[in-house]
Parts: C-alpha cells; structure tokens; sequence
C-alpha cells in the first residue's frame, strides 16, 4: 500500500522538528547558566538566538546549528568574565572569524592551531562546566523540590532520555518551571509577551582587554577548528555534494556575533557537534533549524521582561545536572587524543584550565605541544602529526 503523500509530509515535518531539538542538550544549559551569572536579559538572547537560527536555515537549507561559543560561556559561567567583558570577546571573536571567511584564510588559519590543543580547549572547559554544576547541586539541602534528591533523579532522567534519544534538555527545562511554580509562583506573574527594548551594549577599553585574553584567544582554535572546518567536514560527509564552504560558515559565524552580541545577545558558533545532534534525531534541511529558531524566539516573547526574576529563582537541582552533561559532552571528544604526545597535551592543558583559567591552559597545551615534539625529535624519534 503506498504512502499517502499528506502522512509522508506530516512525518518528514516532524523528523525535522525533533531534529531540531537535538542540540538543546547543549544549548539551554549554557545559555542559562551565562545569562544567570552575567545579568544578560534572557528572552533578548533566545529571541536573538532563534532569528539567527532561521537565518542559518535559510541561508545554508542544512541544518546547520546555533550553538553559545563554549569556551567564552563557560569563563562567564565560572567568573572570569563580566557582562561587558562577555560582549567584548564575542565582538573580537566575531571580528576576527568574519576577517579569516572573507579574506579566504579559513582552512589555512584553522590548520594552524594542533588539534591536540584544541582537545586540551574542549576538555578543560568541559571539565570546569561539569564541575560548576556539581558545585551548585552540592550545595543544596537533601530533601525539598530544588535538593540534592530531586537533581540525582534530573541526572538519571537526563541519561535514561539520551539512550531513548528524547529531547531531554527541553523535558528538563519543563521540569524546572514545574518546580519553580511549586516553590515560586509568583515569578511567572512577571512574564508576558512583550520585550523590554535591547540594551545595546558597547565595552570599554578595559572591557576589550579582558574580553580578549579571558575570552576571545581561548575561543577562537575552537571556533576554526570546530565551527568552522569540522562543520564543513561532516557537512560534507552528511550531504555528499553539497557540503558547505569554510568561508561561508566562517563569514556567518562573524556576522552573528558582530548583529547580535551587541544587543544583548551571548556570543555564538555553528558546531560539527550540534549538526551531528540534529541530523542523529531527523534533521535533513534547514526546515529544522528554522523550526527550531521560531521556538525559541517564541520562548523569548514568553518570557517577557520577566527572564531576570526567573533565572534567579531557577532550580539549581535542575540547572546543575544539566550544566554537568553539557560539559561532559563537550569533554568526550577528547578520548581521541591517545598518543603519548598528544595525550600529554591534552591532560597538561586542561589541567591548567581547571586549576587557573582557560587562557593559561591554551598556552600551557600550545607550549607542551611544540616542547614535547621537539624533546623527541631530540631524541631522533618521529614527531607526532598534529591531529
């Protein structure tokens, strides 16, 4: 019996729909965290997320993620960076990455930083993400709807989801305004379909130094390698003859940045990690993404000019579980790093992160890297490929 083609459309819609749901397991954690500890307006940052994700959908017709730049939201999740400091690296970020597309430098810039460095990058960040959440979850009472109980229960759920390949992150955010109407149901009579006018925000020059060593430096291998030249790989991999260019993505990740941090807006990427989510759940076109962005720009208008007083009353027994698989996504592609050199690398540099901040672990790894390779070749032996 053949399909009928009204049932097809239906269920290719809703492929692309669940599709585009398979990156919120990275997406909301982060980008709640950041606007809770720096003082972004949440609804302006989804609403600004989601127009750039229907942009990405119609521009590049993959399903092409929108993702927070990591290494800059984890520094703003632990402390490293004020509100405008925040702006200033995802300015500079946007800068630079928009200079690398345009002027064609994207593979050559990219090839550049060792891969073993930018696995010390991921690691270490994702290790410091991890433990902020264990931070935050360890600190709470046992009992109660926002204790240490609740999140072991959220953690479980959040894995057992993951095996089902469910939107976990969306169920648990639901969750977590359940909780926050159970303990705070005055919060939710700040919310309404009305945004407070963006903030346009322009960092000082102080702002613009600890935006670059603190935020923008330790994103930028990230953001080539990974936004940039692991995207279009797996692009290519995914769509075979219509792979996406690195000085498009290149080009679209500085545009974003350079339209949306400044008004209010957290730094953003693409991701091969988040394309690789999205296309596991469904996701076939840009259809998914622009779905998705229309979501989130209507989570946006919900919430209003209430997004400050929700954050603050936000339970951490949710927030922390989910922050702790975000990192430990981000760290796991590490495992690859296995040989002597590298792995030394990799462990020395997120050492570094973990124990003083990202900045140093870059050029803990950068310095191990190059010393390591020129202690055996001192020794007459092959030295390791970057990769």
């Amino acid at each position: 019996m053949a399909r009928r083609p009204g049932i097809g459309a239906l269920r290719d819609g809703l492929r692309e729909l669940s599709g585009g749901l398979g990156d919120l397991g990275t997406f909301l954690p982060l980008v709640v965290a950041a606007s809770l500890a720096t003082g972004l307006d949440l609804a302006w940052v989804l609403v600004l997320a989601g127009a750039m994700n229907v942009a990405t959908g119609l521009a590049f017709r993959q399903p092409i993620p929108v993702q927070p730049m990591k290494a800059i939201a984890a520094a703003a999740i632990v402390g490293e960076l004020t509100r405008g400091e925040l702006a200033a690296a995802g300015i500079i970020a946007g800068v630079v990455v928009f200079a690398v597309g345009a002027g064609g430098l994207a593979d050559r810039f990219a090839a550049a930083i060792p891969k073993p460095v930018v696995r010390a990058i991921q690691l270490g960040v994702g290790a410091r993400l991890a433990l902020r959440g264990i931070e935050w979850v360890a600190g709470l009472p046992a009992g109660g709807l926002d204790g240490w109980g609740v999140a072991v229960a959220v953690f479980a759920g959040l894995v057992l989801a993951a095996r089902l390949r469910w939107p976990g992150a969306l169920i648990a955010f639901a969750f977590g305004l359940l909780v926050l109407g159970a303990t705070h149901p005055d919060v939710f009579a700040a919310l309404g379909p009305s945004l407070a006018a963006p903030r346009f925000v322009l960092p000082g020059p102080s702002e613009f130094v600890g935006g670059l060593f603190r935020g923008a430096l330790p994103q930028l291998p990230l953001t080539l390698l990974n936004s940039v030249i692991a995207v279009c790989a797996l692009s290519g991999d995914l769509f075979p003859g219509r792979g996406v260019p690195p000085g498009r993505v290149a080009t679209s990740v500085g545009l974003m940045n350079l339209v949306a941090v400044p008004l209010g807006g957290l730094p953003m990427c693409h991701g091969s990690g988040g394309l690789a989510a999205q296309y596991h759940f469904g996701a076939r076109s840009g259809l998914s993404v622009v779905f998705l962005g229309t979501l989130k720009i209507a989570g946006g208008l919900l919430l209003g000019g209430g997004s400050a007083v929700l954050l603050g009353a936000y339970p951490a027994a949710v927030l922390g579980p989910m922050l702790v698989l975000a990192g430990w996504e981000l760290a796991r592609v590490a495992r690859d790093a296995r040989a002597p050199v590298a792995a030394a690398t990799v462990i020395s540099g997120a050492a570094a992160i973990v124990l003083v901040n990202t900045l140093a672990g870059f050029l803990v790894a950068l310095a191990a890297w190059y010393a390591l390779n020129a202690a055996v070749r001192a020794c007459g032996v092959r030295p390791a490929e970057p990769a």
